[in-house]
Parts: structure tokens; C-alpha cells; sequence
């Protein structure tokens, strides 16, 4: 009897096939951030990331083969620009953490991004916040601050690694409002080819300050880069296609299981209990303001639902 995974994949419910999806991105996202670690040992983090941008360039071939220009078809570049540009902010902070933070502590304090997203739809786009989703967000700050603690150097404040990356988490965040508000009126596909078409050009500048050319090798873990990090977006976009939210987001926490492994197993590094407790916090935070929102979604559709006007039905013949 031979085996037929397409066949196998279909039996599985949406929820587990989503859970698959999502733990598949887990595994691309932490292997990528271990070979920027690795490589930003030799390249400047700002010339990696523009690679990383670059190469992305190559992955919309096929959205214009089929679609023609009309992915560009926009009247908003102005906020396409400064998407692009607090993204960009975001990116090459992060990549310049990874250069000088153990993987496991960046992994960590990645979390915090919904929390700081929660806050800035709050000031900007006019979202609710009740008492328990406060209490969610200020147990999340809690939890950065724990994974801040093995941080801290001999005078007792934070070193530029860790504020990198909660620097680019709130930035990154931002991104996320401008997402949020463009997508009221443009296409995945739009969103997407303006922000590889004005990151890449936006990253060289800087790029080109502390170039150096890589070696075939290094080349070829550039390209790894590009790929993983394409397999780890679109696997995160099936994942919630496929899954309800609160059911498939818990297993984004395994990133912090694969960082600590990569960690140890290719640099040396052991995660103290201060960024495991915090990495916890922070995600515990985040996965109540998710579920908070799924709830409060669902909600407000069962009550449109209601007050929709009765669908005459079809007699059965």
C-alpha cells in the first residue's frame, strides 16, 4: 500500500493541519535567524539584510507573470513608503541584535510584538482596551524586563543588543499598523510587492556604507536566508488560513525551544532561567491578547449574523 501525503494532509482536520504549518515555520524562522547569527560573524547585519530584501525581489517573478503590473495598481505609496521605511528600521535593527544577542534572548523578546501592536491600535486606529487585556499587556512588559535581567551589564543597564531588538519590535509593530490600515483598501499581493521593491533599494544605501563582497560560500547562506524566510511567511500565512488562531499561534513558543537548541548546538550559548521565565511571560501575554481578539471577533459576527435579515430558503424537492 503506498502512501499518499496529499491524501494523508486532507484527512487531518483544518486546525492540525494548520498546527503543521505553523510548527514548519517555527523550524524555518529559528534556522534562518541561526544563519544570519552566523554569517553577520563576517558581513556587516546591514549588508545581510539588504540581501535578505534583495533576493526577495526574485519570489514576486511569479505574481507579476501572472498578474501583469496590476499588483502595483495603488493610491496610497505614500503609506506603502512609510510602511517600507519603519520597516526597514526594524529589520536592520533586528539583524544587528542577532549579530551580538544569544539566539534564545532574541527569540524571546520577539514576543513582545503583539503587546506593542495592542497599544498603538489603541492610540491610532481607535481599539478597545479593557481591564483584562491591560492586565494581559502589563504582564507581557513584565516579561521582557525578566528576559532583560541577564542583560544587564556591570552598571546596571541594558546593553545595545537587547534594545535593538525591543527597538525592533516596536517598529516592527508600527509596520503592523500600517499593514492594518492598508489592508482596508489593497491586496496581500499590493502590500507585499511594494514593500520588497522599496525595502531593497532603501536597505542598499546603508548597505553600501560598510560593503563587502561575500564569498561563493557566503553567498550561498544569503540565499538560504532568502529562502527560509519566505518558507517561514508563507507557512505562517497557511497556518492561520488553515487553523483557528488561538489553536495554532501556542506553537509559535517552540521558536524559543529551536533558538535555545540552535544556540547551543552552533555557538556555545545556554539560555538562563531569566529568559526562559520571560520568553514565557511575554508569549503567555500575547497569546491572551490574541484569543481575547478571536473571541471578541467571532462575537461581533454572530451579532451580524443576527441582525441580518432571514435568507429565504430553497424548499427540498
Amino acid at each position: 500500500m503506498s502512501f499518499n501525503l496529499s491524501t494523508f494532509a486532507a484527512g487531518l482536520s483544518g486546525n492540525l493541519r494548520g498546527i503543521a504549518w505553523m510548527a514548519l515555520s517555527t523550524v524555518a524562522f529559528s534556522t534562518m535567524h541561526a544563519i544570519v547569527r552566523d554569517v553577520t560573524q563576517t558581513l556587516h547585519p546591514f549588508e545581510v539584510a539588504f540581501f535578505r530584501q534583495f533576493l526577495g525581489v526574485f519570489v514576486l517573478a511569479p505574481w507579476f507573470i501572472r498578474y501583469g503590473l496590476a499588483p502595483l495598481r495603488t493610491r496610497r505609496l505614500g503609506l506603502h513608503a512609510g510602511r517600507a521605511v519603519v520597516n526597514v528600521i526594524a529589520m536592520f535593527a533586528f539583524y544587528y541584535a542577532l549579530s551580538i544577542v544569544p539566539l534564545a534572548q532574541v527569540s524571546a523578546l520577539g514576543f513582545s510584538v503583539p503587546i506593542f501592536t495592542a497599544i498603538l491600535a489603541m492610540l491610532f486606529l481607535g481599539e478597545r482596551v479593557r481591564l483584562r487585556r491591560w492586565a494581559a499587556i502589563l504582564f507581557g512588559f513584565a516579561g521582557v524586563f525578566v528576559a532583560l535581567a541577564p542583560d544587564l551589564n556591570e552598571t546596571g543597564t541594558v546593553t545595545l543588543g537587547s534594545v535593538l531588538v525591543v527597538l525592533s519590535s516596536v517598529t516592527w509593530a508600527i509596520a503592523l499598523i500600517f499593514i492594518k490600515v492598508l489592508g482596508r483598501t489593497e491586496s496581500t499581493i499590493t502590500i507585499t510587492t511594494y514593500m520588497v521593491l522599496l525595502m531593497t533599494p532603501m536597505s542598499l544605501i546603508p548597505a553600501l556604507a560598510v560593503w563587502q563582497w561575500p564569498t561563493p560560500g557566503m553567498f550561498g547562506l544569503l540565499v538560504l536566508v532568502g529562502m527560509l524566510g519566505t518558507i517561514g511567511q508563507l507557512t505562517v500565512v497557511q497556518a492561520l488560513k488553515e487553523g483557528e488562531t488561538h489553536v495554532v499561534m501556542p506553537i509559535d513558543f517552540t521558536k524559543l525551544i529551536w533558538a535555545a537548541m540552535l544556540g547551543f548546538l552552533w555557538f556555545g550559548e545556554i539560555p538562563t532561567a531569566f529568559t526562559w521565565l520571560g520568553g514565557a511571560m511575554i508569549f503567555a501575554s500575547t497569546m491572551y491578547i490574541a484569543l481575547r481578539e478571536h473571541q471578541l471577533r467571532r462575537s461581533k459576527h454572530a451579532a451580524a449574523a443576527e441582525d441580518a435579515p432571514p435568507v429565504p430558503r430553497t424548499p427540498e424537492l
